[in-house]
């Protein structure tokens, strides 16, 4: 059975993998650039990294880019992301500014998505994802380990936590160690959403060995996949335009 998440007619977890393709711009300009140049990149959503931005703290900059962008972009999806450093981010937050920072970001109307670490802690989860619920943006909770490729068993879990803490979407990174961790990635894909998934499930396996599992998501039950056009915010995104040429091939043959 099939679970869709539809953003301003975007629909995640149907057909080719949706593209997303982020911008990691530490300055206000370096941002806008970065949304024009991607009026002409075939993506489906667009992920701002904020935790790149120089004025992260400030959220009236933040909202007056994010106003900009909306502009930009038109009715493209945008995906808004604060990252971590303990994963893979340029982010030190405290969990209370995490959480203000992403329903705050929510409820200016102008987002789409919300990224929320999964192990940010549960009661600050619990409470971005109520308070964004108020609103019609979505949730993609998440889990990136950028040193190894946990057990099948384990990577269930953690997307099994994610769908009971309510998240619209479902998001696994792992970095992989041997072929052998790309295929536990996939096979702990097939399964979540073979049986237990109710909502769409994104997973990559990071890095040049991982690449395989970006391209192969319609295969495995993986609704989106990141390309770059410019500078990746993680190791093993490919340029957009040529994922988009591939998926499009794959999903013809």
């Amino acid at each position: 059975m099939e679970y869709i998440v539809e953003v301003r007619g975007v629909s995640i977890g149907t057909g080719i993998p949706k593209i997303c393709v982020p911008i990691v711009g530490r300055t206000r300009d370096e941002v806008y650039s970065a949304a024009k140049d991607l009026l002409t990149v075939p993506c489906d959503i667009v992920e701002w990294r904020v935790d790149w931005y120089e004025d992260v703290h400030v959220f009236s900059k933040v909202r007056e880019t994010l106003e900009a962008l909306r502009e930009i972009l038109g009715e493209k999806p945008i995906l808004f992301t604060f990252r971590s450093k303990a994963e893979g981010g340029e982010g030190e937050p405290e969990r209370a500014n995490y959480g203000m920072l992403i329903t705050e970001a929510a409820h200016t109307g102008l987002v789409d998505l919300v990224d929320v670490e999964i192990f940010a802690g549960d009661e600050v989860v619990n409470k971005i994802i109520r308070s964004v619920h108020q609103t019609n943006v979505k949730v993609i909770a998440s889990n990136h380990d950028f040193e190894k490729t946990p057990e099948p068993k384990e990577l269930i879990r953690r997307m099994k936590k994610m769908q009971e803490m309510g998240a619209d979407i479902l998001k696994i990174a792992v970095m992989p160690n041997s072929r052998k961790d790309v295929l536990t990635l996939l096979f702990a894909t097939e399964e979540m959403t073979g049986r237990y998934a109710k909502a769409p499930v994104i997973t990559m396996s990071m890095g040049s060995m991982g690449q395989i599992s970006r391209l192969c998501g319609e295969s495995f039950g993986s609704a989106m996949t990141f390309g770059t056009a410019g500078r990746a915010s993680a190791p093993g995104q490919m340029d957009a335009g040529d994922l988009s040429a591939v998926l499009k091939l794959l999903h013809t043959v």
